[in-house]
């Protein structure tokens, strides 16, 4: 168990190490398409389409890798005072309750869309915008997907605390 959790992890981390990358990039074309426009007044649809989608895309697909850091917003009002096997039973519950249900609903609603525009090779309907807009629906698909996976992880780490409450001093992965 203990084995898979830690390839997912690092699948994350990885995926997580890859997209810190992507903030710099966004950050560039937003400055550059600010400067066009208010500078020289010039616009170019497909660069200011460029940063929003990388940003749609960075956060989707990151998702999962601010799960596996615990960087995501948790409501604590007695987590922190819990054991490790009563962190571990509200992770494992949090995930089967919560995570799960919620990535289904949003795979099931997303699915249809995703697949006609694919279908259609669908672009952007923006006159000069992006013409990949099925490749940024898709990280929908991505963002289920990878926080699936991180679940999972979460899942087995949290069983082998359960059995074992000494393994949550251990750290995670």
């Amino acid at each position: 168990m203990e084995r898979l959790a830690n390839l997912i992890d690092r699948l994350n981390e990885c995926i997580g190490e890859v997209l810190k990358w992507g903030m710099p990039v966004i950050a560039v074309i937003c400055a550059v398409v600010a400067v066009l426009r208010y500078g020289f007044e010039l616009g170019f649809p497909w660069l200011s389409e460029a940063y929003i989608w990388l940003n749609g895309a960075l956060f989707t697909l990151g998702s999962a890798y601010v799960l596996r850091t615990e960087g995501h917003v948790r409501v604590d009002l007695f987590y922190n005072q819990l054991s490790a096997r009563g962190r571990a039973w509200i992770d494992l519950l949090g995930t089967l309750v919560f995570l799960y249900p919620m990535l289904y609903f949003i795979a099931i609603k997303a699915w249809p869309g995703i697949q006609r525009s694919w279908a259609r090779l669908e672009t952007s309907p923006t006159i000069g915008g992006l013409p990949f807009m099925y490749l940024l629906k898709s990280c929908l698909l991505g963002f289920c997907l990878l926080l699936a996976l991180q679940g999972l992880s979460l899942m087995l780490r949290s069983i082998l605390v359960i059995r074992d409450p000494s393994a949550g001093e251990k750290g995670r992965g």
